[in-house]
C-alpha cells in the first residue's frame, strides 16, 4: 500500500503482509529481549526487521514494534525513545533530525468506517513526518498525516490531520461526527 487505497482481506496480498507480520513479529520480540548494551546483536535484528542497516547515528531505544518494518524509511540523526509502535505497512517515513517520545503510535492502516465493508477490507495511507519534528510521548499519528518541518506534536495528541510547518499542535479529545 503505496497511498490511499483499499486491499481485500483474504487476498493474496493480505496473506503475504499477514506472513511479514509473523516473521516480524518474531524478530521484534528477539530484538526486545536483547540485553541493551547488545550492540551487534541489535543491529543484526533492525538490519532483518527493516530490510536494510538503520542510517548513520539513528537511535532506537527498545521496546521497539513494527508490524511490516520494510516500510519505515528513518533519515539519519532520527531518535525513537522505548515502547514507540510503527504499523509501516503503507509506507512511513521520518526525516533527519526527528525525535519520537516514547509510547508514540504511527498508524498506516485501518478498517472502512462503514461497518458493512469492515471486516471485509483493510483501508491504509502513508505518513510522513520532515525534517526536525518532535513527536511528544504517546503521541498518536493516524493514516495520510504529513507533518511538517519543525512541528511539535504534543504529548498526548491524536493526529488525523496533516500538521503545517513549524507549529505546535495538540489535543486529544475524540468527537461524535456522526451515528448509524
Amino acid at each position: 500500500m503505496s497511498s490511499d487505497r483499499l486491499m481485500r482481506i483474504h487476498s493474496p496480498e493480505f496473506r503475504a503482509m499477514a506472513e511479514r507480520v509473523l516473521e516480524v513479529t518474531e524478530l521484534t520480540s528477539r530484538l526486545n529481549a536483547l540485553p541493551f548494551a547488545d550492540e551487534g546483536g541489535k543491529t543484526d535484528l533492525f538490519e532483518k526487521i527493516l530490510g536494510r542497516p538503520l542510517p548513520a547515528r539513528v537511535t532506537i531505544y527498545p521496546p521497539f514494534y513494527t508490524d511490516h518494518g520494510l516500510h519505515l524509511d528513518l533519515a539519519e540523526r532520527v531518535f525513537i525513545n522505548q515502547n514507540c509502535t510503527f504499523l509501516d505497512y503503507a509506507g512511513i517515513r521520518l526525516g533527519e533530525r526527528v525525535m519520537v517520545g516514547p509510547k508514540a503510535t504511527f498508524i498506516t492502516v485501518g478498517h472502512p468506517v462503514d461497518p458493512e465493508e469492515r471486516r471485509g477490507w483493510l483501508s491504509g495511507a502513508p505518513i510522513d513526518v520532515a525534517d526536525n519534528v518532535w513527536i511528544g510521548a504517546g503521541a498518536t499519528i493516524l493514516p495520510g498525516v504529513s507533518i511538517g518541518r519543525d512541528a511539535v506534536v504534543a504529548a498526548g495528541a491524536v493526529v488525523a490531520d496533516d500538521v503545517p510547518a513549524a507549529s505546535l499542535v495538540t489535543g486529544d479529545k475524540a468527537t461524535v461526527h456522526r451515528r448509524w
